[in-house]
């Protein structure tokens, strides 16, 4: 299972307007291969939007691309609301097993760490080893690494009930000594971002 993560920095006042146009296209593109999520970001990089689409591999997502292409149903008519484009092909973690769906927020919690060169292998047993009990805290949507685009690139999200119930599991966890795990390799990381989301109306995430 690979998961593309396409994310789109959208000019300024424009999602409500991307939202539309996109979301009326997804009704035909979704009988062709479904999202898994699709967010909005509120706190962090400001009109940004991120859509991920799962494939069983890369030969699966070029024929269903171009099979949505060859249908006219795909792309969706938004260029004129976009500034940048980026996407990135992620391998999920075994352990974490299926992408989240259903009700899981409605507040999300996209966190992205770069891990210095080497360091991977190190930061991710460590990351293994306390999952199980943190994820009794929140629902864990994903984790998973980059195969494509940036280069050790690791994400997890997380769902939560609101900002505060975000606050209050974080403020537990560290509490308790559960999270951040105790023995995570520190001098592994190089660079660390998240960013505060809601789903958009068409997510199969909510």
């Amino acid at each position: 299972m690979i998961y593309e993560a396409r994310s789109y920095r959208l000019k300024p006042m424009s999602i409500a307007g991307f939202l539309k146009e996109f979301g009326a296209a997804y009704e035909k593109r979704k009988e062709i291969s479904p999202l898994a999520a699709f967010l909005y970001v509120e706190f962090g990089r400001l009109n940004e939007v991120i859509h991920i689409w799962p494939y069983e591999n890369h030969a699966e997502r070029d024929r269903l691309r171009t099979e949505a292409a060859d249908a006219g149903v795909w792309p969706p008519k938004v260029d004129e609301f976009i500034g940048e484009k980026k996407s990135e092909i992620y391998t999920p973690l075994p352990i974490v097993g299926d992408f989240g769906s259903g009700k899981l927020g409605p507040l999300f919690e996209w966190r992205e760490y770069t891990i210095h060169q080497g360091k991977m292998a190190g930061f991710l047993e460590s990351w293994e080893g306390a999952i199980e009990e943190r994820r009794k805290e929140s629902p864990l949507v994903t984790a998973m690494q980059t195969e494509f685009g940036g280069l050790n690139k690791f994400v997890h999200l997380w769902g939560y009930e609101s900002l505060e119930h975000r606050a209050d599991v974080r403020s537990d966890s560290l509490r308790r000594g559960i999270w951040p795990p105790k023995d995570l390799p520190r001098d592994a990381l190089q660079m660390q971002e998240n960013r505060l989301c809601y789903a958009a109306p068409f997510s199969p995430l909510q």
